[in-house]
């Protein structure tokens, strides 16, 4: 992660495959994905990664993902969503305006 570069936001995928490798016989590979983020955005993962303990940078992305999807599929089937707070209270929450 570049903090102190200034680009153009984004990502760069590209999969790694060398001979001999497993993923080269057609098995699982993992995809390099690089992304350019500006210093807020960097500091909030930075944040997240350490209230969560999470290993790495990939990990906390990996996580926001599965939450996201199970998102995006509850709200394509109708689903509405709440937050129940510690005192009881519950309020709606708009994710997707």
């Amino acid at each position: 992660m570049h903090r102190g570069h200034r680009h153009r936001h984004g990502f760069r995928g590209e999969e790694r495959v060398t001979p001999g490798d497993p993923a080269a016989a057609g098995e699982r590979s993992t995809t390099r994905v690089q992304l350019e983020m500006p210093p807020q955005a960097m500091d909030r993962l930075q944040r997240l990664k350490e209230r969560t303990e999470a290993a790495s940078y990939a990990e906390v992305i990996r996580n926001a993902l599965r939450l996201f999807e199970a998102l995006v599929e509850e709200h394509a089937k109708g689903a509405e969503f709440a937050l129940r707070r510690a005192d009881g209270e519950t309020v709606a929450y708009k994710i997707f305006v």
